[in-house]
């Protein structure tokens, strides 16, 4: 997604202080102040008119005096994500949580859950879900889609050419 908004000229706020890997091989596009946002905001003068990647439960961390955001809610497959997750930990070496896949996944679409009900109810929030395996598979209309909603000042068809499906690996149905 990030790939996508710069290719289609938005700014990004990133540090590449988390540099590209076999897991990402066009990086991270993270911001590390965002890690903290539980408490500081001060990284969000930065962020004004850019695109920021963000965990979904910092969400609620987000002041919500003087400030209204926009969302893109990636969602994919859970399945998918925790087999990416379980090969990115093996190949840095790492044990995952003790737990199977199935309460894991519980756990993960529960804080989903309760993080999407809560934005609902958020005025200074607009959220615009963009399921991944439909942006892979027939990316025209979710960038179509992704342009409306920031306000039509995207190149939708740069936009598309940034997605590449070979880095779309943890396939599963």
């Amino acid at each position: 997604m990030m790939q996508m908004l710069l290719a289609g000229g938005m700014p990004i706020l990133t540090d590449r202080t988390r540099v590209a890997d076999e897991d990402n091989p066009k990086g991270y596009w993270e911001f590390e102040a965002v890690k903290n946002t539980r408490t500081s905001c001060e990284w969000l003068r930065q962020a004004q008119g850019k695109a920021v990647k963000m965990v979904h439960l910092l969400l609620t961390d987000l002041p919500r005096e003087g400030y209204s955001y926009r969302v893109l809610l990636m969602k994919r497959r859970m399945a998918e994500v925790l087999a990416s997750q379980r090969v990115m930990l093996q190949r840095q070496g790492k044990s995952g949580a003790a737990l199977s896949e199935e309460r894991l996944s519980q756990i993960f679409l529960g804080q989903v859950a309760r993080v999407e009900n809560w934005l609902k109810k958020q005025p200074h929030f607009a959220v615009l879900p963009v399921d991944y395996n439909e942006l892979i598979a027939n990316p025209m209309p979710q960038a179509e889609a992704i342009n409306e909603f920031l306000g039509r000042a995207l190149d939708s068809e740069k936009m598309i050419q940034a997605v590449n499906s070979r880095l779309y690996r943890q396939r599963i149905s």
